[in-house]
């Protein structure tokens, strides 16, 4: 077998694998694979083959991290939604203390509700932003 066909393959199955996990990491791999193909059937050696595939990658991963799409997005998870799905839930509160909190049930327990900063404290409809260990940080809807 060809040196290009191993490579073409492995590029084959690294598409297959991203299209798994969707994460573009392992398409930019498979382009630096690709290109270690390209360099096999232009008669390079497997070392010059080996080079061409990871610099090509590696200015791809490089690529993608300029991107909105290879950018690491770290949130905090009390306000990350795709960590806790309380966040942007309503509830209702029927009346505030004086110091901006309240006692309300929500999915079946009292919890500890705080108003967030800049609200006024009016009974009514409020939408979770933010969850601190057993406080939920509300806002008015």
């Amino acid at each position: 077998m060809t040196p290009y066909y191993v490579w073409f393959a492995a590029a084959v199955i690294l598409i297959i694998a991203e299209m798994a996990t969707g994460t573009f990491y392992l398409l930019m791999i498979a382009s630096g694979v690709l290109a270690g193909g390209v360099a096999a059937m232009l008669g390079l050696d497997v070392p010059l083959q080996t080079v061409v595939a990871a610099v090509v990658a590696i200015i791809a991963i490089g690529a993608l991290r300029r991107t909105r799409y290879g950018r690491l997005r770290r949130r905090e998870p009390g306000t990350d939604p795709n960590v806790n799905l309380d966040i942007g839930q309503e509830l209702d509160v029927g009346a505030w203390d004086g110091f901006g909190r309240a006692r309300v049930p929500y999915r079946g327990a009292d919890w500890t509700v705080e108003l967030a900063p800049g609200s006024d404290p009016t009974p009514g409809r409020y939408r979770i932003v933010e969850v601190r260990g057993t406080t939920l940080i509300v806002s008015p809807r």
